[in-house]
């Protein structure tokens, strides 16, 4: 287990600036307010306790890059919605699809960072090292982390009704929840498949400083 590191990570400071920058730039006139508000909870609850943490329990450096990533994904939606991402027209007239793919990069992601945080905190704070069930882990506490956020979606949508359905960005398809499960499910996988060794060399700097 990973002994406590008295120094600041300074890839947080990093992520941080860079993220604040995004942050503000989005909150300028952005397409729908609620939906703004509503998409960058999970930044207003992680980056508070990234803080809280980052003395007494550091991550790597690699971790904190990834999450940064992934909070621009979720601001860059926020601002325009998810539906209506210009990026994700381009795509969709590029590859002649049937609609904005750009929350299904969303929820991607939302398995592919979460499983590598969720990885790291398990080797970490648990007997489980490289091999099949940590990686099962991962992967089924990823896609239960997944389904959480949907039931969260599901909530505010009881709640704010119409309002919403920015927030949602089903654009039409009846197996939006479904979809969004499966890539999250498909991230988290792709990530254990492909940054398993490095996130290993990445924790073992993080135990020797």
């Amino acid at each position: 287990m990973t002994q406590p590191i008295a120094t600041w990570p300074r890839a947080l400071t990093w992520i941080t600036l860079i993220v604040l920058i995004a942050l503000v730039g989005s909150g300028i006139s952005p397409y729908d307010r609620l939906t703004w508000y509503l998409e960058i909870v999970p930044i207003a609850v992680a980056f508070p306790l990234l803080y809280l943490t980052a003395r007494r329990y550091p991550l790597t450096p690699m971790l904190y890059w990834l999450i940064g990533f992934h909070s621009l994904v979720l601001i860059l939606g926020a601002h325009y919605t998810y539906a209506r991402v210009p990026a994700g027209f381009w795509v969709q007239d590029l590859l002649d699809l049937s609609r904005n793919h750009y929350d299904r990069l969303g929820h991607f992601a939302q398995g592919f960072i979460p499983a590598i945080a969720i990885r790291e905190v398990l080797v970490r704070s648990s007997p489980l090292r490289s091999g099949p069930w940590l990686a099962c882990l991962t992967i089924t506490t990823t896609l239960a982390v997944s389904a959480c956020y949907e039931f969260f979606e599901w909530w505010v949508a009881v709640a704010a009704g119409v309002a919403a359905d920015s927030f949602l960005a089903t654009q039409g398809d009846v197996w939006d929840t479904q979809w969004d499960m499966f890539l999250a499910l498909c991230g988290a996988i792709v990530a254990i498949a492909t940054l398993s060794r490095v996130h290993d060399r990445a924790l073992a700097r993080l135990a020797v400083r």
